[in-house]
This record gives structure tokens, sequence and C-alpha cells, in this order.
């Protein structure tokens, strides 16, 4: 298994970021990493870097497994697992804006094309955040959900900041 086949997932988190990214180079620092072809499995640990383009991803460890169809399976750790990516605009926004999160673990599926973030999740997207204790975003079909952990009160948080009107 070639150790860096898991860079695809970036694909994934990718869904809507500037097209310019994916035709960046991937950059990764670890203080360690290990592979395992018969198990199907990289692992990067230690104030773990991952650069592409905008893209920026910083996690204490990620481990990444590939099933024998080719599809990669990532969960990153860290106290807290942290991401940032320029978006390409959607109308009728007429730049891009940020995508930012955090939690502490991260889970990624190249298969279904979805990101779980769970343990004090935080999403912002130009502004609008999002925050409980489990977000899932669906690139696929552009859903998200939050549900609240249980110090919240059982509730979640979505701070939404007003559109410029249209012109």
């Amino acid at each position: 298994m070639n150790p860096f086949p898991w860079l695809l997932l970036l694909g994934i988190a990718a869904a809507h970021a500037e097209q310019a990214d994916s035709a960046k180079p991937i950059e990764i620092e670890a203080n360690r990493m290990s592979a395992d072809d018969a198990r199907r499995m990289n692992v990067f640990e230690g104030n773990v870097v991952v650069t592409r383009g905008t893209l920026n991803i910083r996690a204490d460890r990620i481990v990444v497994r590939q099933d024998a169809e080719g599809n990669q399976y990532a969960t990153a750790t860290g106290a807290p697992v942290r991401f940032r990516q320029r978006q390409d605009a959607k109308p009728p926004e007429k730049e891009g804006v940020w995508l930012e999160g955090e939690a502490r673990r991260i889970e990624l599926d190249d298969k279904s094309g979805k990101i779980e973030l769970f343990e004090a999740a935080r999403v912002n997207r130009g502004g609008d955040e999002v925050a409980g204790d489990y977000i899932l975003v669906d690139q696929k079909s552009d859903f998200f959900t939050v549900t609240p952990g249980r110090g919240s009160g059982g509730r979640v948080r979505a701070i939404l900041q007003p559109k410029p009107p249209e012109k």
C-alpha cells in the first residue's frame, strides 16, 4: 500500500473548496509515520500538519485505513483537531469564504462522502457557526446535522450572520 493514498480523502473535505487546491501538492509533517501494508493502514503521529493549497489540518494523530475496494477512511484525533480551507463562492456570494472547524475527533469516509466531528465540535463558514457535541456533514447532499452534548443542557448553538440585500 502506498503510504499516502489517504490523501485522496482530502477531496472529501474539499467538496466546495477552492478548485485550485486540487492542483496543489500535499505536504505532511509529523513526528512519526508508520505504514502497515497487511492491514492497509497508515498512522501519522505527533503534531501532524497537512497542507494543500488553502487547506490546513492540524491533529495529534491521523489513522488512515483502506478497504479492498480502495475506499479510504481516516480518523484524526487531537486536543482539538483543527481544519481551515477557503471555499469556492456559492451564488449569491461574490467571493469564497473560509470554512473552519474543530473537534476532539474527526472521521472522514471516502465512500459515503461524510465527515463526522465528535466532542466539542464546531464548524464556522463565513461567520455562520454551529456547535454541539456531534456534527455530521454529508458532502454529497450538502446536508449537515448538529447534536447537543450531555453538558449542554440538550441544546445546540448556531450563530447566523445577516446577509446583505441583493442589488
